[in-house]
C-alpha cells in the first residue's frame, strides 16, 4: 500500500481500465426500447460516463425520465449484466495501476457504476489488493459529471493533491468541478479534441502509452479539499 503523504491517482473504471463502454450503449438502446422509445445508439454512447441517474433525461428527455426513468435504469442492468462476461480489462490496465501504486502513490477508483459491477471489476484486473478505496453509484446522489464521486474517492483514499484518469467529457467535467486535473485516454470512444475541449490537460492513446509517461503527471490539491 502507499505512503499516507503520496499524491493519489484516480482512475475511472468503465471505458478507462475496462472496455464496456459500447456494451452499455447497446445494453440502454435496448432498454429504451422495451419501453417503446428508441434512442440513436451514437446519442448514448455520448452520454456514457455519466451516470445512469442523469443518462435518461440526457438522451432521451424530461418526460422520460419522469415516466420511465427508473424502470429503464432497470431494464439497462437486466441487459447488461448478461454482458459482464464478454466485458475485458485494456491492455495494460492492471500494469498500469501497479505501475502508479508501485511509485508510492495512493490509488482510488472513482466509478459511477453499479456497486456489483464495480465489484466485478475489481476481481477481473485484481486490483483489491493495490486500491487504497473505490465507490460507486452507491455513494453518492449525484453522480458524475458532478464533483461528489471524486471527492468522496480522494477522501477514503486519504486525500491530498490529485489527478484522474478518465476516458469522457464527462470525467474532464467532473474533475474540473471538483478542481482537479484530468489526464484522458482515447480508449471510450471520444477524440482527443473533444477531451482537451472539455478541460483534459493531456491525452493519450491507451493505457500503456500513459504508462509510458507516468512521471509526467500533474497532481492539484482539490479545490474543494
Amino acid at each position: 500500500m502507499s505512503n499516507p503523504d503520496s499524491p493519489t491517482v484516480l482512475f475511472d473504471v468503465d471505458g478507462t481500465l475496462v472496455d464496456s463502454n459500447y456494451h452499455h450503449a447497446i445494453a440502454w438502446f435496448q432498454a429504451f426500447q422495451r419501453y417503446d422509445v428508441t434512442v440513436p445508439v451514437w446519442r448514448i454512447h455520448r452520454a456514457i460516463g455519466m451516470g445512469g441517474d442523469r443518462l435518461v433525461a440526457r438522451v432521451a428527455g424530461d418526460d422520460v425520465e419522469n415516466r420511465l426513468g427508473d424502470e429503464v435504469r432497470a431494464a439497462w442492468k437486466e441487459r447488461y449484466e448478461p454482458m459482464l462476461p464478454e466485458v475485458r480489462g485494456f491492455a495494460g490496465a492492471h500494469d498500469l495501476v501497479a505501475a502508479a501504486a508501485g511509485r508510492g502513490w495512493r490509488v482510488a477508483l472513482a466509478s459511477s457504476g453499479d456497486p456489483a459491477h464495480v465489484e466485478h471489476y475489481l476481481d477481473l484486473l485484481d486490483l483489491r489488493a493495490l486500491a487504497d478505496a473505490w465507490t460507486s453509484a452507491g455513494d453518492v446522489s449525484d453522480t458524475k459529471p458532478a464533483p461528489d464521486l471524486l471527492e468522496v474517492a480522494l477522501r477514503r483514499a486519504g486525500g491530498g493533491p490529485a489527478v484522474l484518469i478518465g476516458d469522457s467529457v464527462w470525467d474532464c467535467e467532473s474533475a474540473e468541478r471538483a478542481g482537479l486535473p484530468c489526464v484522458g485516454l482515447l480508449t471510450g470512444g471520444f477524440g482527443e479534441f473533444e477531451l482537451r475541449d472539455a478541460g483534459a490537460v493531456a491525452v493519450y492513446e491507451d493505457l500503456p502509452d500513459l504508462r509510458a509517461a507516468l512521471d509526467d503527471l500533474p497532481f492539484r490539491v482539490a479545490a474543494r479539499s
